[in-house]
């Protein structure tokens, strides 16, 4: 049975967020996006201090979104990171971003990370020690 890793945080649209129509700029979603995968990583112990402190960064190298409906200032957002697991030395995550107010979805959206060494700063290829072990902590594998 596959194991599902989930995290979620509201977020208030803020007025420096929104355009002169009160409309989220396209670009602070990314910003939810965040938020939500902050949320993920302090509850599953894989936040950027963690992966950090085993000598890793974890920049995100791609970043899709789909967006479906607007967010105006003072509405609150739901916005869910997902873990998608994988064998490479990446972390995905899908999220859903709702309107809390009437739980419509605003937009979906995928990113990716990869592994640098913290030192050098060289792409790392093979799931790093840590990763393997996080994975069995959580039941991801054996």
């Amino acid at each position: 049975m596959a194991v599902t890793l989930k995290a979620q945080t509201e977020i208030r649209v803020r007025f420096n967020e929104v355009d002169s129509l009160r409309i989220a700029w396209h670009g602070h979603y990314v910003k939810y996006l965040e938020e939500a995968r902050e949320a993920f990583g302090q509850k599953y112990e894989m936040g950027y201090l963690d992966i950090e402190k085993h000598g890793f960064v974890s920049p995100i190298v791609k970043v899709d979104i789909d967006y479906k409906q607007q967010l105006r200032y003072g509405d609150v957002v739901i916005a869910e990171a997902e873990y998608v697991d994988t064998p490479a030395a990446k972390l995905i995550f899908k999220y859903t971003l709702w309107r809390k107010s009437d739980m419509v979805v605003v937009a979906k959206a995928k990113t990716i990370q990869v592994f640098l060494d913290l030192e050098s700063l060289q792409l790392v290829l093979n799931q790093p020690e840590f990763g393997l072990d996080w994975k069995r902590k959580w039941g991801i594998i054996e």
